[in-house]
């Protein structure tokens, strides 16, 4: 097994579908000759031609209308919004056209496709290419919306991705995309969709949050240990439709929950998590739920980046103040 970064873990993924499933195709800007912006998808235009890893214009509305048509008829698309914070001008396609085609046509036609988007903050780069907007897709019923965190489960869920019957958003933290290699085997074997990962155990406070913002909350765990708190992390992965049975599951367990993300904290998918909890759990509930964001405003440039995002420390005295209800 090779140890790998992110971003070629996401490479990998494409590449075996591309060798196992002539349906598969992939598109975007520079994604050919260049390798994508972030280099994504170096190499897979050489390897598989040009008629399969298409460049094309700058035009998000055409390559979100492109991959709706490509699906209808039975191909696999696989299309790259160079940034996220490009994809707007693809939002009609996406909403009116992807996530209902299942609906408007009682199943005769599905969207097996994929939408990709580097996405978050943390790379110093200037407006349109920070957001982190999940929250916006995941509202929409007929699409899934799904973040990795690490390399591991970028292949598998990437995988799980091209092959779902239904459109999905796949958005890759970049801000971890070369910070850290797990080993992967590149064996095609993929990981579900629409489920959590525990990934530490414990039993005072579920820290739960996906993408980039799990390496702080693992770290904040692992100086919470310090402190004899016991944090329990989960991973969210899905956040459209989320595995609340797996966070439910925990917070019962541990009776105190704190969520972290990057995006703002009015609308958000912490929000939607905060609601099933107070909803579905509080009877649970040693404390009020807490949460831990971006804030209420526009992503700054590079020199005030670091105040907006989440940081370690933040996590921490968010989690003080919830184990000070006994």
């Amino acid at each position: 097994m090779a140890a790998i970064t992110l971003i070629e873990a996401v490479n990998a993924a494409m590449a075996y579908e591309l060798e196992h499933d002539q349906d598969v195709v992939l598109f975007g800007e520079d994604v050919g000759k260049n390798g994508g912006v972030f280099r994504a998808t170096d190499g897979l235009q050489k390897k598989y031609g040009k008629e399969r890893v298409i460049d094309t214009p700058l035009a998000e509305s055409m390559i979100a209308g492109l991959a709706v048509g490509m699906a209808a008829q039975g191909m696999k698309p696989i299309a790259e919004m160079q940034f996220m914070g490009f994809i707007f001008p693809a939002v009609d396609q996406i909403f009116c056209h992807a996530a209902r085609l299942r609906h408007r046509t009682r199943g005769r036609l599905t969207q097996p496709m994929v939408i990709r988007a580097p996405y978050g903050g943390g790379i110093h780069a200037p407006e349109h290419h920070s957001e982190s907007t999940e929250a916006l897709f995941s509202h929409i019923p007929g699409l899934k919306v799904v973040i990795p965190s690490n390399p591991s489960r970028a292949y598998g869920l990437m995988l799980a991705a091209i092959r779902d019957p239904d459109p999905v958003i796949f958005l890759e933290p970049k801000r971890v995309y070369r910070i850290v290699k797990h080993e992967v085997e590149d064996n095609g074997e993929e990981y579900p969709l629409e489920a959590c990962f525990v990934d530490r155990e414990g039993s005072d406070i579920t820290l739960i949050s996906w993408g980039a913002m799990m390496h702080e909350t693992l770290q904040a765990a692992e100086k919470l240990a310090a402190e004899g708190i016991e944090a329990e992390v989960i991973d969210v992965a899905t956040v459209s439709p989320i595995d609340m049975d797996t966070i439910l599951e925990s917070v019962e367990k541990t009776g105190r929950a704190c969520i972290i993300q990057e995006a703002p904290k009015s609308g958000s998918i912490g929000s939607e998590i905060a609601a099933e909890i107070a909803e579905k759990g509080i009877l649970n509930l040693l404390a009020p739920i807490g949460r831990v964001s971006g804030y209420d405003t526009v992503m700054p440039y590079y020199r005030l980046e670091k105040q907006y995002m989440p940081t370690v420390d933040r996590i921490l005295d968010e989690v003080r103040t919830i184990m000070e209800y006994k």
